[in-house]
């Protein structure tokens, strides 16, 4: 399992927020500024020491050190320049504002520099207790099941953390391979919550329930009796989690349930084909919508040399500057990797590029290799040889 970091946003993005916090970062420059036109004006008479020295604390509350510090660079070349122009040297307010302006800078900076310190240890003690979360709900899948291998990669959007709500799985089971994977609809805490009962119903139901639909069922299930819980979930919202569980047996196919989820591609000589259900289901939490008759397994080929990717809406979904979504055929139809951990990391590295760094959603993929039987059997023994000498 790969999880990354989301990176800092890109400029221009972030919506009204983003707005009122570049326009508090520019009010400082601002009063600065206003300053200048009041003195090089005939209303130069007017007293405007007091906005100069305002101008480096006013900074340090939205900027850095470094921000702090042009500040105050900015207030005092200021300073020195309606000083010279007003030909005002000489005189003790001049001297007292020079001295106003860089006790104030200093207190600032050193302000500033405290806050980010006791700011960055705060995200680190989150980060470290995220780490620690994701461990525990999303393990990492095996690189071998049985006669495929595998990969997965976990790319969180929430900056400073490592967790959302997507969920995934895979497991060997005397049924075969077994797989889900989820998007909680919703963000934070509700959302970890409602995923961790998807998953643990998964993890119990996979190994003794020999139909793959009765293994959704608990799932949706086990949902329904977390969203009756009092605060489990955004009460005020529509709760639901969209989901395909996946079955790889020993014959060339595999099995899928899909309860509104993106539907998995398959990666077949170079081309990819969607594994789109013939009988579209709902998401699990909106069992109401379905009408007809309980929902069955359906198969697909899946041969030896083929590649099955699992993913969430958040690869899908993903946009650039232009508002445009994120090809993944056509991405996963120009990758060339030997091993699935190289496939999902150049897909990532499309990913990045496309997005240019900043995802709005959570991303989560598995990707599963049949192998030829007796490339099968070869990657077993060099693995079993291979734990022999670390014995």
């Amino acid at each position: 399992m790969r999880s990354l970091l989301r990176p800092a946003p890109r400029p221009g993005v972030g919506g009204h927020s983003r707005v009122l916090f570049t326009l508090a970062q520019c009010l400082p420059f601002a009063i600065a500024l206003l300053v200048v036109g009041i003195e090089l004006s005939p209303a130069h008479f007017l007293y405007t020491g007091p906005l100069l020295t305002a101008t480096p604390a006013l900074a340090a509350v939205t900027m850095g050190p470094k921000g702090t510090i042009w500040a105050a660079a900015f207030a005092l070349a200021v300073s020195v320049t309606t000083a010279t122009y007003n030909q005002a040297w000489g005189n003790q307010q001049v001297y007292t504002n020079f001295l106003a302006i860089l006790l104030v800078s200093a207190a600032s900076v050193t302000t500033s520099s405290a806050i980010r310190t006791r700011r960055q240890g705060e995200l680190d003690q989150v980060r470290r207790i995220a780490v620690a979360a994701q461990e525990v709900l999303l393990r990492p899948v095996a690189a071998r099941l049985g006669p495929m291998r595998a990969a997965s990669m976990y790319l969180a959007a929430e900056t400073g953390a490592q967790i959302g709500g997507d969920l995934y799985e895979a497991v060997q089971t005397r049924y075969g391979v077994r797989m889900i994977m989820g998007d909680v609809r919703g963000k934070g805490l509700p959302a970890v919550r409602s995923a961790a009962a998807v998953l643990g119903a998964f993890r119990e139901a996979v190994h003794y329930e020999d139909d793959l639909a009765e293994v959704m069922n608990h799932c949706a299930a086990a949902f329904r009796r977390e969203c009756a819980v009092p605060g489990a979930v955004d009460q005020q919202a529509e709760c639901f989690v969209t989901a395909v569980v996946a079955q790889v047996p020993d014959g060339s196919v595999v099995q899928l349930v899909n309860r509104g989820h993106p539907p998995p591609l398959v990666l077949r000589q170079g081309k990819v084909q969607a594994l789109i259900p013939t009988s579209p289901l709902p998401p699990l939490g909106l069992e109401d919508f379905i009408t007809g008759p309980p929902a069955k397994p359906e198969s697909y080929p899946f041969v030896p040399g083929d590649r099955l990717l699992l993913h969430t809406d958040g690869v899908i979904e993903a946009r650039n500057r232009d508002n445009d979504f994120f090809a993944l055929p056509e991405a996963m139809e120009a990758v060339y990797a030997r091993n699935p951990l190289e496939f999902l990391e150049q897909l990532h590295q499309g990913l990045i590029r496309h997005t240019e760094g900043w995802l709005a959603d959570d991303v989560a993929m598995i990707l599963l290799d049949r192998l030829d039987e007796e490339v099968g059997e070869q990657v077993g023994a060099d693995a079993a040889s291979s734990s022999d000498r670390r014995d």
